[in-house]
């Protein structure tokens, strides 16, 4: 995972996701290189010979010292003109350049002369303005402009990093005994640091070993065909599968996205781009390739694996100081002198660790199931902005399956004016331009697809969609209200209304989350794709800042639930929550039901194993409270 090890603010991550900004800060790697190079003295002016006058000088007359300028408020009143110029034009209507304003003043505070964690005027500036923009970009994506940010997944590597497990003397030697039958591209050894997270792998960690294992299949051929095509090691895909579980929509605690953990100001320089609509760290394909080529270049300047996967993590400048201090151009060593950042004496283990264990599975005791299968596509370059519930509604299937297929679509919407590949199930593509044909392209955010079932009416129809019989009948050419069952209706709905089932509602009942050190209002808003504001509303908090530690209410948005209006009827002045966490109210809500409380490291998989049924069985259930578990959280187990 190619970051610093810093804990920078996670609200940046978010203002990333939501306010497009265009980051132009050159890669770590590029730094590390140009660090070999000396810096130029700063060129000197000739100093002339004082010019002798022959008319006696004027006294001169001694100027005040002009009082020189704080750069902090300077910045912080430019930054205010375009956030102010930005709600101006959002205000007139002009949303594109309201955008375009708030990514200017996004941009001028993280690129600006003063760093925004090192002065508390500017961190303050910038909480200010991303919930500002945040708070008018709801409005915007329910104006149909876009929509939320897909919810981000944990990043694996966090919580294995978070952990100090010991050695188990027998499976270290287990260990050993099979290490010499281990076939790899790159170097393995058994140590106790990395038996220690073979211990963890085997034992706590063993249901985030075996989701990633499963999801492995997935990618398992592109990645390895990347890395082949870019001359490294193909087992680097275990990076992966420690850093992400090869989820294309990991974050981590310190911001790095996607399947290998890029961080933003690394991935423009190996071709990734992030902005308003799209961010290619999210793209399975695109980031394989940047981090193929990025642990190329690492291993060119440091000659060993071990230290191009360490700089991966922290950086190559961290690991080349680390290096010229002590002498010693061996992961190893540098381990034990600890000059190297804490996160990055156990990134290498953990890989190492989880390289052994997925080579030889059986001898851990893992009883891994079956690699999904990889998903055939077809791929159709669009041009302009469609909405992915239109484009599931074109092609007969989910929108989730859709958001799946096209991870690195921040807002469920193509972009506008810019090509993109999107990725529709295999046979699907002619279905899906016949149905594009019959919608007129600026259309595309707004309208939808309507399957005709029995019963429907076209009065109904009008009524769910919040638009008209006669602009329905006109759209589709239709001579009388008889609807055909199964048939497809085109429904032009209008700029600002919204189909009334499943918009802006959230769970019925509360998830429980421990706030961790690190977390704010925004990250953990982030993390569960709910409003800032609505965190706040719900646990009656103010500010951004929460101590590890705490508990939150967070109710998840789903569709089809009640309206957030009647979780704040509920929440009330908070005399029907005094005395009780979410486990209760849920357990209480589900009286006389088998229920199961998750706990730290669990996975769907492992409950269902557990109680003798199925993931499918646990979904079914829980519906859309399965879909992101936490420890906290009650699930139904059965009937």
């Amino acid at each position: 995972m190619s970051k610093i090890n810093f804990r920078l603010h996670r609200s940046f991550f978010f203002a990333c996701l939501i306010a497009a900004v265009v980051i132009t800060s050159a890669c770590e790697s590029k730094d590390s290189k140009a660090s070999k190079v000396a810096p130029r003295s700063a060129a000197m002016a000739p100093s002339l010979p004082p010019v002798v006058s022959k008319v006696e000088a004027a006294p001169q007359v001694q100027q005040k010292p002009q009082a020189k300028s704080d750069p902090v408020e300077d910045l912080i009143k430019r930054v205010e003109q375009e956030y102010l110029a930005g709600q101006a034009n959002y205000g007139s209507g002009h949303l594109e350049a309201a955008k375009t304003d708030f990514d200017r003043a996004v941009s001028m505070l993280m690129q600006g002369p003063v760093d925004v964690r090192s002065d508390e005027r500017l961190q303050r500036e910038f909480d200010k303005v991303v919930e500002g923009i945040n708070r008018l970009e709801i409005m915007a994506l329910k104006e149909g402009d876009g929509f939320s940010e897909q919810k981000a997944e944990p990043a694996p590597i966090d919580e294995a990093n978070d952990v100090t497990f010991p050695v188990d003397p027998a499976l270290k030697a287990k260990a050993e005994a099979g290490l010499a039958q281990t076939r790899s591209d790159l170097p393995l050894v058994i140590n106790d640091y990395v038996a220690g997270y073979i211990n963890f792998f085997s034992t706590r960690g063993r249901g985030t070993f075996q989701n990633a294992s499963q999801r492995s299949g997935r990618y398992q051929e592109m990645i390895r065909k990347t890395l082949k095509e870019e001359g490294v090691p193909q087992d680097l895909i275990y990076l992966a599968q420690a850093e992400s579980g090869f989820h294309p929509l990991a974050l981590s605690k310190v911001g790095a996205r996607g399947m290998w953990q890029f961080m933003h100001y690394t991935a423009p320089g190996y071709g990734l781009k992030h902005n308003w609509w799209v961010d290619d760290r999210q793209d399975p394909e695109k980031s394989t390739r940047a981090a193929a080529k990025y642990l190329k270049d690492l291993y060119t300047q440091f000659g060993d694996w071990y230290l191009a996967m360490a700089a991966y993590n922290s950086g190559a400048g961290n690991v080349q100081r680390a290096v010229q201090r002590t002498g010693y151009a061996d992961f190893w060593e540098l381990y034990k002198r600890n000059v190297l950042p804490v996160e990055t004496k156990n990134y290498v283990p953990i890989i190492v660790a989880m390289t052994i264990m997925a080579k030889n599975p059986s001898q851990y005791g893992l009883n891994i199931e079956a690699a999904d299968a990889t998903q055939a596509l077809d791929t159709v370059k669009v041009d302009y902005a469609v909405d992915l519930r239109l484009v599931a509604e074109a092609v007969d299937a989910s929108v989730e399956t859709l958001a799946d297929l096209n991870p690195s679509l921040l807002r469920m919407v193509t972009p506008k004016d810019a090509e993109f590949d999107l990725k529709l199930p295999a046979g699907t593509k002619d279905k899906f331009l016949s149905a594009m044909a019959s919608i007129p392209e600026d259309k595309r955010v707004l309208w939808r697809y309507h399957k005709v079932t029995a019963g429907d009416t076209l009065g109904g129809i009008a009524k769910k969609y919040r638009t008209t019989e006669k602009a329905i009948s006109e759209v589709n050419n239709l001579q009388s209200d008889d609807l055909v069952a199964s048939s497809k209706l085109v429904i032009p709905v209008s700029a600002g209304k919204k189909p009334v089932e499943g918009t802006g509602s959230f769970s019925k009942h509360a998830t429980h989350y421990k706030v961790r050190k690190g977390d704010t209002v925004l990250s953990v808003a982030d993390d569960f794709g709910v409003p800032p504001e609505k965190v706040r509303k719900w646990n009656r908090l103010k500010g951004n800042s929460l101590r590890a530690g705490r508990g939150l209410l967070i109710y998840k948005p789903v569709a089809g639930a009640r309206g957030e209006s009647e979780v704040a009827s509920d929440l009330g002045s908070g005399k029907k929550r005094a005395g009780k966490s979410s486990k209760a109210t849920l357990a209480e809500a589900q009286k006389g039901k088998k229920t199961h409380t998750v706990k730290e490291g669990e996975t769907l998989t492992s409950i269902a194993s557990r109680y003798n049924t199925t993931v499918a069985a646990l979904q079914k259930f829980n519906g859309r409270a399965s879909e992101k578990i936490h420890p906290g959280d009650v699930l139904v187990v059965r009937r």
